[in-house]
């Protein structure tokens, strides 16, 4: 059984500002991420949206376990009406003005295993997927102002 979390890290060319920004502003979110109807980057924030293959969404329900400002964000990430909980992490630093991002995700082996859906490869590909969604983001606002 593989216990081992999903870890990317990414080198971003924008601040570090700029990367917390759209990691935690909802309107910025939304761009490159998932539409949220709320999101605010504190301990105990609950929120939840829905996400998945079109053929089958499913309701991720979370809550920020940490928010230290322009340094890490961390979520809990599990699905209504299935077991397991799991843990998501932004981890940023500071090089040149530039942003490497750290992107954890941790207790996938706690979903059930019959969901083909939680297969940790689905997962890998999809955060590989909004990484390069992010970087097209921030190179847009960059260009734009």
């Amino acid at each position: 059984m593989d216990n081992h979390p999903i870890v990317l890290e990414r080198t971003y060319d924008a601040p570090v500002k700029k990367v917390w920004n759209a990691l935690t502003d909802k309107n910025e979110m939304k761009e490159w991420y998932f539409d949220l109807a709320e999101f605010r980057p504190e301990k105990g924030f609950r929120f939840q949206f829905y996400g998945g293959p079109p053929e089958r969404q499913y309701l991720h329900l979370c809550e920020v376990q940490e928010a230290v400002p322009e340094k890490i964000i961390s979520y809990s990430w599990r699905y209504d009406g299935y077991a397991g909980n799991s843990l998501v992490s932004f981890e940023l630093t500071e090089e040149k003005n530039k942003t490497v991002m750290r992107l954890i995700h941790d207790g996938l082996h706690t979903f059930p295993k019959d969901v083909s859906d939680f297969d940790k490869k689905n997962f890998e590909q999809g955060w590989t997927e909004i990484t390069e969604s992010l970087d097209e983001y921030l190179q847009k606002v960059k260009t734009t102002g």
